[in-house]
């Protein structure tokens, strides 16, 4: 499998050396890696030059900065890898990220995404795990369709095959997604049907600092203001990729959510309240929501008799 990592930056000099230097010093070497500096006004050019000579190294200087969506379009349309990761310019990879990552694809041959647990550091310390094991998700088109479900991580955690990104990528909506980019490939990934695992060992350094648009703006959640645009956005991304897609809403919601919920192998007991709270909310025919409410909760008792189900 070839693999190609995009790493984002703007006037992250600072930062940059480290970010480059984790994705050239992995066990297992990137086929190539791919800096797009989105116009930044600090010295990352410089910084950017001297990594210029690395044989699996392009590097992609933008005239004009357009935000971190229109990075991720860049980085995608030069990348030539089957497997492509997304590094944010702060960020660092453990040196055996790739190689685990890679195992990890190798014994899943279903998974389409991957993300997984990191170590924050720098203004903010500690590690974060979704879960302690690993984890095969499933499908996620109808609960992201429905509910807006966000199955996934930061930047720095994603990996997914070219053949799921190249279903939504480039999005055109750049002025929208300026930060927190990292949203459009959880969403898109989801509606176009990728199958998604987590990975609970540690791969990835997550720095905080004052700068941080993601671990930062969780104190904008109260602004409905924010809310409300964020909505909109949302709502536009979303339209754009299932037109793309030729993707219409099934004839029966309940049917399919029943489905994509037998996708989970090991599901915990908040995957089976949101396919309820699906069929109950979006299944229009009754005589389908009935049914599809006591196949699911049928489905749920053949869990629990099998020890499949997380209570957790």
């Amino acid at each position: 499998m070839k693999t190609s990592c995009v790493i984002n930056n703007y006037n992250y000099a600072g930062f940059l050396v480290e970010a480059v230097s984790s994705a050239l010093n992995q066990t297992v070497k990137f086929d190539e890696i791919i800096i797009v500096d989105d116009a930044s006004t600090d010295n990352s050019a410089e910084v950017i030059a001297q990594f210029a000579q690395e044989a699996n190294v392009k590097c992609i200087l933008k005239e004009t900065n357009q935000g971190q969506l229109s990075s991720f379009n860049e980085g995608f349309l030069a990348a030539t890898g089957d497997i492509i990761f997304f590094l944010d310019a702060d960020d660092m990879y453990e040196p055996q990220y790739l190689e685990n990552a890679l195992n990890f694809y190798t014994r899943h041959r279903e998974c389409d995404f991957l993300f997984c647990a990191y170590n924050k550091f720098g203004a903010v310390e500690g590690t974060f795990q979704t879960d302690t094991v690993d984890l095969d998700l499933g499908y996620s088109v109808i609960r992201t369709l429905c509910i807006g479900e966000w199955i996934g991580s930061i930047t720095s955690t994603l990996s997914m095959r070219r053949e799921v990104l190249i279903k939504f990528l480039p999005i055109p909506y750049i002025e929208d997604w300026r930060v927190r980019a990292d949203d459009c490939l959880v969403w898109g990934a989801s509606l176009v049907g990728a199958k998604k695992f987590y990975m609970s060992k540690p791969s990835v350094m997550y720095r905080i600092h004052k700068n941080n648009h993601y671990h930062n703006s969780k104190s904008l959640a109260t602004d409905k203001n924010y809310e409300y645009k964020r909505f909109l956005k949302c709502n536009c991304l979303f339209n754009y990729i299932i037109k793309k897609n030729n993707f219409s809403l099934p004839l029966s919601l309940a049917l399919t959510s029943l489905d994509e919920f037998k996708t989970i192998p090991c599901p915990k007991i908040n995957d089976f309240i949101t396919y309820l709270k699906i069929i109950f909310m979006f299944e229009k025919n009754l005589y389908s929501k009935i049914k599809g409410i006591i196949s699911l909760f049928s489905n749920l008792g053949k869990q629990m008799m099998t020890g499949k189900l997380q209570i957790g």
